[in-house]
């Protein structure tokens, strides 16, 4: 009879699922190789019977390595989450990130007040921004792995806390104490990498669909609102006061809100909740096995090269064109350069509010574009980024060679590249949610904020400055040379714009594979339940 039922069995093909079908021959040899390799770690929360989806036949889709073996059904879920609850927690995790935005680009609004108090430098100066985002980057990718393992919600408010109380603390730091400011800005980074790596992944967890890109947008609207925020609302405390560390009190104040908030409205959804009706699922891979997975994905791979490449861009605009504008106005003779605080804060204010306008209006026509073309156009998004990048490479010349002229024109052309850059963020976000599978979103949105903020805006102020401190050191009291310095070390950012849009096309060649792949294994997650543990393996756990 053993005979007979083996004969029988070589007969039995699996069914091959529908989904499956799309996706390249090499892929799904590539997966089998990784299936046979691959490993299975105990989850970290929820403990449960193990759903392995590594021997389905529908997921053979080499970008996913060993993702197919990390998820569970948790043998008691979360409860289920209400629309209304929904739409609080991203109501909260929204007013978080427009603090999180205000906080890092208040120093920019008060930066000449800042230079004057110490006596130092452009190069000086750019590492308070340089400081914070070390130690942003740097921890960003341990919240993601305690964010696809442990509880979101209390990484979140311990995050706060810590961001709270630093930022707070650094508004009392006297005249000769520079290297305290420095650090306490460290600290602050801290606090905020815990937010800006798990918030999204939250988001993502809530909604699904057309409805998760509109909230993904509204929620990254928040970064060019808030750093506008951050400008005018230093700019003008220290206006007020008199006194620039007036600037760095506001927001910590303002946090104190959202902490409550947090604590009290906001739910810890379970992993992959929106798109497995309420289900989730739980992550049981190595931290390597994540790495891996990623590294194959290559969506995510040239995408968060264009991400990097665009926080590059608008870490160094963003810190130095007000300042530079304002030079700019000395060179025509319209201001008296600044020798006592507080300076002049016009342009802080103008510029501020241009970001918040393009940050509103670039963010809604993005997703617009998005929700629009994507059916159609399965690599629209990358598109939309590639193009609005490459898009702002002539305004950022036009600025550049403008400033000393007027004013107006410059302003004018300001409002057209940031509205360009803007169509990213929130089109940018929902790639990642949807080329990543569920539970390994926070760790990849945190090495995409990692290496973006690397080899991004964490040294591209500080180069900006470093270059300018370079060419003004043949004339440092020429006060037109200065202005002179900026604008050459400036001109990097066009060049950087051209990389980066040249990234985000080359994401097109992958994204519609990545995103099918990605939806066939929660396909699967759901229409294939745990099968029934044979005597024989049952025996053998057991002994």
């Amino acid at each position: 009879m053993s005979k007979r039922l083996s004969e029988s069995s070589r007969h039995v093909e699996p069914q091959k699922p529908k989904c499956a079908l799309n996706i390249s021959e090499n892929a799904q040899r590539e997966l089998l190789t990784m299936e046979l390799n691959g490993s299975v770690e105990a989850p970290k929360e929820n403990p449960a019977p193990r759903r392995s989806l590594s021997t389905s036949p529908g997921l053979q889709y080499g970008a996913l390595v060993n993702s197919v073996t990390s998820l569970t059904t948790p043998e008691s879920q979360n409860p289920p989450i209400s629309n209304r609850q929904a739409y609080v927690t991203m109501a909260v995790l929204c007013y978080i990130n427009l603090l999180n935005y205000m906080e890092r680009y208040t120093i920019a609004g008060v930066l000449l007040n800042i230079q004057t108090f110490f006596k130092i430098r452009d190069s000086t100066a750019a590492l308070l921004q340089t400081v914070f985002i070390c130690s942003f980057l740097l921890l960003a990718p341990l919240f993601g792995y305690l964010g696809d393992r442990y509880n979101r919600k209390f990484i979140m408010i311990g995050g706060l806390c810590v961001w709270l109380l630093t930022a707070a603390a650094s508004s009392f730091v006297t005249e000769s104490y520079f290297w305290l400011l420095a650090l306490l800005r460290g600290l602050v980074g801290i606090g905020e990498a815990s937010y800006s790596t798990i918030a999204p992944t939250i988001i993502g967890d809530l909604f699904t669909g057309g409805k998760r890109s509109i909230m993904i947008c509204i929620f990254y609207i928040f970064i060019p609102v808030g750093s506008g925020l951050g400008y005018i609302a230093g700019a003008g405390s220290a206006y007020l006061t008199g006194d620039w560390h007036w600037a760095l009190r506001i927001t910590p104040i303002m946090g104190v809100i959202g902490l409550i908030m947090m604590i009290f409205l906001c739910p810890n959804p379970a992993r992959g909740a929106a798109e497995t009706n309420g289900e989730g699922v739980v992550a049981q891979s190595s931290y390597l096995e994540d790495i891996k997975y990623l590294l194959k994905n290559k969506s995510y791979v040239w995408s968060s090269l264009g991400v990097t490449a665009l926080a590059f861009l608008t870490g160094a605009l963003a810190f130095w064109v007000p300042t530079f504008l304002s030079r700019a106005r000395v060179t025509q003779g319209l201001h008296q350069p600044c020798t006592n605080e507080p300076c002049d804060s016009t342009d802080s204010y103008i510029f501020g509010a241009v970001t918040v306008a393009t940050g509103i209006l670039g963010g809604a026509v993005g997703t617009t574009l998005s929700r629009t073309f994507r059916d159609k156009v399965p690599y629209a998004d990358p598109l939309i980024c590639g193009v609005g990048m490459l898009g702002s490479v002539p305004c950022i010349f036009i600025i550049i060679f403008v400033a000393a002229s007027s004013i107006p024109a410059t302003y004018v052309f300001i409002f057209c590249g940031e509205l360009l850059l803007s169509l990213n963020w929130a089109v940018m976000a929902d790639i990642l949610l949807y080329v990543v599978v569920p539970t390994r979103r926070a760790t990849a949105e945190a090495l995409q904020i990692s290496f973006a903020h690397l080899l991004g805006d964490a040294g591209s102020p500080y180069l900006i400055g470093v270059i300018s401190d370079a060419v003004s050191s043949s004339k440092p009291d020429d006060l037109n040379w200065s202005f002179h310095s900026l604008k050459v070390s400036l001109l990097v950012c066009p060049f950087i714009g051209i990389l980066g849009g040249a990234f985000f096309l080359f994401t097109t060649k992958y994204i519609t594979e990545d995103s099918k792949a990605v939806l066939c294994l929660i396909e699967e997650e759901q229409h294939h339940p745990p099968p029934e543990p044979s005597i024989e393996l049952s025996n053998k756990i057991t002994t």
